[in-house]
């Protein structure tokens, strides 16, 4: 029916799903209503609702306090929030040509929105007198921990500059919205373009397993009969450690690392510099030298020498002992009777036939016993075992794509406690990555109010009926994910903003990497890694090759993580005038750290989302490695208590680090939980780089 018929008839227009209560399981996002057309009319509404509750807490003529200020900042923005969970699911986890046009509009109106709230002198100053007031006003352990970090986020928006700045401030706010928008949309752009079929010559050395995967990414794009490579980086890396064809590994490493570097409509050059600019401007405004010092002044590290200081020990050893196995693997190539220069599309290839020989352990020997389904009942057993949370599947909850699965989490009396969203396969309307998110995250302001949260990830889907199987370091993705996801489920807070992974970034990664360690833990593997086609256990001489071989070619891992952490921290705290070019900074900050010419960066600038894609990690990639200093350390309680599901130490970790959420300073937090601050060789130890680092 046609707009003009719809009024002739009278008939009225469908409601918008997104503006009406849900009367769906647990009030969940009805994605089956959901239409790209829907949003805008919802974000509208959002605004205005939005607005009308701050003027009122503005214009409130009674005398600040903690309830008509803090409180109704807390209650404020629901629908902004409800509509914008949902939006931006849909924009990562499962985009089309319409979702994305909409989010070039949303971001720069999400800007136009917020700047004037966050920089509102009368809110302000509402929020700074009770921040100095704070020790008379009675407050609890979290509203006081709540009153600090709103002043805090108030201030370090602007709030407290002059006018002419806080115009300033609200065009580079505006503007480095657009460009994250646009450099996560030139990164998806190349990966949805780029593909390759694979021909008959193009098999050796790819198992059945990865075939079948092909075959089903083929169909996924209208090619059924096809088998191609895409650029998801499961996939790629699974490419380039089991090809047999060189020239296949250069064409597929080079396709992946070129992801916005291709000159073309999706090139991210000019936005890498211009964002650049913008946020060296920004911290000056701000009263800061550059945009490293102003990010980590609000963090654990507190200071880009803290940050250099902790990168610079591990990139030592690491590049030691990288150059130590880099020699390994071209004397390898020239013991089969090669005489090419090992290359960077070599290195995992000769790295995996050099553990097989050295550990008798390849990732395809384990790979059958890695079934998705499996690890995921492993992941949740953990939890079981940790926390007393179980797990059951639900297929009346609408999702946004068919693969997507839901369980119910109840807590160990039985009582509803979360929805768990897993969306698990690599598609061409997802961006690639793993992440966690939630569509509703846990609070207890206005009654209890469960979380839904979200893990989305890349893995290849089997083909034809087959499970999925996942290598080891997929396995280890999973359970890293899902450690965020329990930050998110056993959130036990009052106030939204302090709720679940509400934390500082470099707190955030500690618990999904120390969820990590149950992964690989023989007591896990003996009871879930089983064959995928005769069930049968993993063989315990493979089970001890395969923990023999867990710090195999670390050095690897931790030269590509470390030298983009560094090149981050390098973007940041040098003139924006300095990477103008940035093919040319890349390349002169990797000789100025002795970058083996073999091993390339993890994220290559121009598709870093981490830190181009918005702001959350900028400065901050180093997060992972701070973190892992306190989950190598973490662990360790258990290890000590002799049992890694520990009743005691299982207890300290659900209250002082997975359900505490932002109500604690981290430091303190750790502290709660370990009984003292991190060992901070625990890292080097897990990566096998400690004698390296003790001789040096």
């Amino acid at each position: 029916m046609s707009e003009t018929q719809q009024e002739t008839s009278g008939a009225p227009a469908p409601e918008n799903p997104l503006l009406k209560g849900w009367e769906t399981p647990r009030q969940t996002p009805p994605f089956n209503e959901i239409a790209p057309e829907h949003f805008i009319p919802a974000f509208e509404q959002a605004f205005v609702d939005h607005t009308a509750e701050i003027v009122a807490i503005t214009h409130d003529p009674t005398a600040p306090d903690f309830d008509n200020t803090i409180t109704a900042l807390e209650r404020s923005g629901k629908l902004l929030a409800k509509v914008s969970a949902v939006f931006y699911d849909l924009v990562s986890a499962h985009s089309n040509p319409a979702i994305l046009e909409i989010d070039k509009d949303v971001s720069l109106r999400m800007a136009r929105h917020w700047n004037p709230i966050m920089m509102n002198a009368v809110l302000f100053g509402r929020i700074a007198l009770l921040h100095e007031n704070r020790a008379k006003l009675d407050l609890t352990t979290e509203q006081t921990r709540l009153l600090e970090r709103t002043y805090t986020r108030f201030h370090r928006a602007g709030a407290g500059l002059t006018e002419d700045a806080k115009i300033r401030m609200a065009q580079i706010n505006e503007r480095l919205a657009q460009l994250g928008t646009t450099f996560s949309h030139h990164v998806l752009g190349d990966e949805q373009d780029w593909f390759m079929e694979l021909s008959a010559a193009d098999h050796a050395g790819l198992s059945d397993t990865f075939l079948a995967a092909a075959r089903s990414a083929a169909e996924d794009r209208g090619m059924a009969g096809k088998a191609i490579v895409t650029l998801s980086r499961s996939t790629v890396e699974q490419l380039l450690k089991s090809s047999d064809k060189r020239e296949l590994r250069e064409k597929v490493f080079k396709a992946f690392i070129a992801r916005g570097d291709n000159g073309n409509d999706h090139d991210n050059n000019a936005v890498i510099t211009e964002i650049l600019a913008l946020r060296e401007e920004s911290a000056k405004i701000m009263g800061f030298p550059n945009y490293a010092a102003y990010r980590l002044e609000d963090s654990m590290a507190k200071t880009p020498e803290a940050v250099r200081s902790l990168l610079e020990r591990v990139w030592k050893p690491a590049r030691e002992r990288a150059l130590a196995d880099r020699d390994e693997l071209q004397a390898l190539i020239a013991q089969e009777g090669s005489n090419f220069a090992l290359a960077p599309w070599d290195w995992r290839y000769y790295a995996e036939k050099l553990r097989q020989r050295r550990a008798n352990f390849d990732d395809g020997a384990i790979k059958p016993y890695l079934v998705l389904d499996h690890m995921i009942e492993a992941a949740f057993d953990c939890a079981t075992r940790l926390f007393g949370i179980t797990f059951t599947e639900r297929n009346d909850v609408p999702v946004w794509h068919p693969d997507v699965r839901v369980w119910e989490v109840s807590d160990r009396d039985g009582k509803h406690k979360a929805l768990f969203y897993g969306d698990y396969f690599a598609r061409p309307s997802k961006r690639s990555g793993a992440w966690m998110t939630s569509l509703r995250d846990q609070q207890k302001l206005d009654g209890e109010v469960a979380p839904l949260v979200i893990n989305v990830c890349n893995f290849a889907k089997g083909a034809d009926g087959q499970p999925s199987l996942l290598s080891p370091d997929d396995a280890r993705t999973l359970f890293h994910e899902f450690g965020h996801g329990l930050h998110g489920m056993l959130s036990n807070v009052t106030y939204p903003s302090l709720s679940g992974t509400s934390v500082f970034t470099d707190f955030v990664e500690l618990p999904s990497q120390l969820y990590e360690h149950w992964q690989e833990r023989p007591e896990v593997l003996q009871k879930f890694a089983r064959h995928y086609e005769t069930g049968e256990p993993l063989p315990e001489d493979l089970l001890q090759r395969f923990l023999a071989a867990r710090k195999f070619n670390q050095s690897f891992a931790t030269i590509e993580f470390v030298s983009s952490a560094l090149i981050d921290l390098e973007f940041h705290t040098q003139p924006a005038s300095a990477s103008r070019d940035v093919r040319a900074f890349e390349r002169a900050e990797m000789a100025k750290i002795g970058m083996p010419e073999e091993i390339v960066l993890r994220h290559r600038p121009q598709q870093f989302a981490h830190i181009f894609s918005g702001d959350h990690y900028a400065s901050g990639y180093y997060s992972y490695m701070w973190s892992e200093v306190m989950d190598a350390d973490a662990f360790g309680a258990f290890e000590e208590a002799g049992d890694i599901f520990d009743p005691a130490v299982a207890k300290r970790l659900h209250d002082d680090i997975y359900a505490s959420g932002g109500s604690v300073d981290p430091e303190a937090a750790y502290i709660a939980f370990r009984g003292r601050e991190p060992e901070p060789d625990a890292l080097l130890r897990r990566r096998g780089l400690l004698e390296t680092s003790k001789a040096a």
